[in-house]
């Protein structure tokens, strides 16, 4: 656990509540992120929703026993039926009239690359940036996800700064030499490329990581040179201090060799290294930076405007 906490609070944005082909049409489930108890579910039409838990009327958790009903959430407490697409509530079987003041507080939601996404902010303002359509994730050609998740005891930012911290790469992962990181910023969106030189037995292999990243909840990061692999990164805040992770990884159907299952591994095997280091570190709001450790600085200073009202 972290010995202080940690000086900003859950940010703004896109971010995964799961993996599309775990919720099926008609299914409901209770989820907590952002510090607030949620309610995911289906519609029939196979639009995702996501909505408070607690009923307005008397309170009830529409996450359990809550039913779906065409595009509606019915409370298993007296069957007020709540629509996903606005909050109104739809129908009351016993009422003659519905309460004007009859609304559930509701988080945009949208699917996209085989996630459900929430859209998250303190201030409750609309989206303003999308998740962008992956062609791999689409393409027949490329392999269903290979799935993997972790719970973190750290917020996000401190796990994202990982990709920045070039001189970590060679003393918690035992890389050849320290990465050089090119990293650029456009608004919301940062992208880092770090190209890479591998010794095989056939010779060395030019190659590159190259990381475009969407908000603080979204990442694509392609991998090439021996094994073309796409890792599709997704980091939701549970709450201040802990985070949900999930990695889905693709790689073309024809690829052959260990070489491809080998790079999953490796990916995983890394995460997991950091995973102890992210836990029980403290953060620094002035770190003490020398040449050679990567955009840290860079990094912190993009993050800054995701938190605020």
């Amino acid at each position: 656990m972290h010995s202080e906490p940690h000086p900003f609070p859950i940010p703004h944005g896109w971010f995964a509540v799961c993996f599309s082909d775990e919720l099926g049409p008609g299914e409901v489930r209770p989820i907590r992120y952002f510090a607030r108890d949620l309610v995911l579910y289906r519609g029939v039409s196979g639009s995702a929703y996501v909505m408070e838990a607690y009923c307005p009327h008397l309170g009830a958790n529409l996450g359990y026993g809550g039913s779906v009903v065409g595009e509606r959430l019915r409370c298993p407490f007296h069957a007020w039926e709540w629509d996903g697409a606005s909050g109104s509530c739809a129908h009351i079987p016993y009422a003659k009239r519905i309460p004007a003041r009859a609304r559930i507080g509701r988080l945009p939601s949208v699917e996209r690359n085989g996630y459900v996404f929430a859209w998250h902010h303190p201030g409750d303002q609309p989206p303003d940036f999308e998740i962008p359509e992956l062609p791999e994730v689409q393409d027949a050609g490329w392999t269903a996800y290979e799935k993997y998740e972790w719970i973190v005891e750290a917020p996000l930012q401190e796990m994202g700064e990982n990709g920045a911290d070039s001189a970590h790469f060679q003393f918690v992962h035992g890389t050849r030499n320290v990465p050089i990181t090119e990293s650029t910023e456009e608004g919301v969106h940062r992208r880092m490329l770090q190209p890479i030189r591998m010794k095989t037995p056939r010779g060395t292999v030019e190659g590159a990581i190259d990381t475009h990243v969407h908000g603080m909840g979204f990442s694509a990061t392609r991998f090439t040179g021996i094994a073309e692999t796409l890792e599709v990164a997704c980091s939701t805040p549970i709450d201040e201090t802990r985070s949900h992770i999930r990695y889905g990884f693709t790689q073309p159907a024809d690829l052959e060799g260990g070489g491809a299952a080998a790079m999953i591994r490796e990916i995983v095997r890394q995460t997991n290294e950091d995973i102890p280091i992210w836990e029980n570190k403290r953060y620094r709001v002035s770190p003490i930076l020398c040449s050679g450790d990567g955009p840290i600085s860079e990094y912190r200073r993009w993050c800054q405007q995701f938190y605020g009202a």
